[in-house]
C-alpha cells in the first residue's frame, strides 16, 4: 500500500484574468498544497500543469487542467488512462456556490451538481465514483452566475476562502494517508448537518 499513487486535480481556469476568482478554488488549493509539499506544478502534460511528489509514503500527482473549466474532463481522462489507477485514488477539488462561503464538504462520490467542470470530468470518465472536496463560495445575491464565479472577492470573503483552502489541503492529506472515511468525519462534522 505504501507506494500507492493518488492523482489530485484542482479545477479552475488558466490565465491571469481568473487567478484569484471564486471559480479558481481548485487551482488555489493545488497551489497551496504544492507549496506545503515543495512540489513544483510546472510540467505541461495531459493538457495540464502537473507536479509529482509525496504525501507521507504515497506518491501524488498534482494537476491543474489548462483546458478552461468546461473541458476539464479531457485532461483528467488522459491522466487516468495513462496512470491506470483505481478511480477512488482520484481526488477532485472545486468551488461550489450551493455551499456556505468558506466551508468545505468531502464526498466519496456523487453527481456534478451545477458545476460545469465536474460535469465534464464525470462525462469524460463515465463515472462519478471518485472522492471530491467542494469549497463553498455561496451565491446569496443570485445575480449573474458567470460574473459571480469569475469575479473578485472582498477582503472578508478572501479570509474565509483562505481558511477553506487551508482546510482543503489538510483534508487532501488526510484522505491520502488515513482514508476518506476518516477525512469526512474530521472535516465534514464541523459543517451544518442540513447541507
Amino acid at each position: 500500500m505504501s507506494n500507492e499513487l493518488f492523482i489530485i486535480v484542482g479545477l479552475g481556469n488558466p490565465g491571469r484574468k481568473y487567478e484569484n476568482t471564486r471559480h479558481n478554488m481548485g487551482f488555489l488549493t493545488i497551489d497551496r498544497l504544492a507549496e506545503k509539499l515543495s512540489i513544483r506544478v510546472s510540467k505541461i502534460k495531459f493538457k495540464a500543469l502537473i507536479g509529482e511528489g509525496r504525501i507521507g509514503t504515497h506518491r501524488v500527482i498534482l494537476v491543474k487542467p489548462q483546458t478552461y473549466m468546461n473541458l476539464s474532463g479531457e485532461s483528467v481522462r488522459e491522466i487516468m488512462q495513462f496512470y491506470k489507477i483505481p478511480i477512488e485514488n482520484l481526488i477532485v477539488v472545486y468551488d461550489d456556490f450551493d455551499i456556505a462561503l468558506g466551508t468545505i464538504r468531502i464526498r466519496k462520490f456523487g453527481s456534478a451538481g451545477t458545476h460545469n467542470g465536474m460535469k465534464s470530468v464525470i462525462y469524460q470518465l463515465q463515472s462519478d465514483r471518485f472522492p471530491r472536496i467542494r469549497i463553498g463560495i455561496d451565491n446569496q445575491d443570485k445575480g449573474n452566475l458567470i460574473d459571480f464565479v469569475t469575479g473578485g472577492v472582498s477582503k472578508e470573503e478572501a479570509v474565509l476562502l483562505r481558511e477553506a483552502i487551508d482546510q482543503s489541503v489538510e483534508a487532501i492529506q488526510a484522505i491520502v494517508t488515513d482514508g476518506i472515511d476518516l477525512a469526512m468525519n474530521r472535516y465534514n462534522s464541523r459543517r451544518p448537518k442540513n447541507e
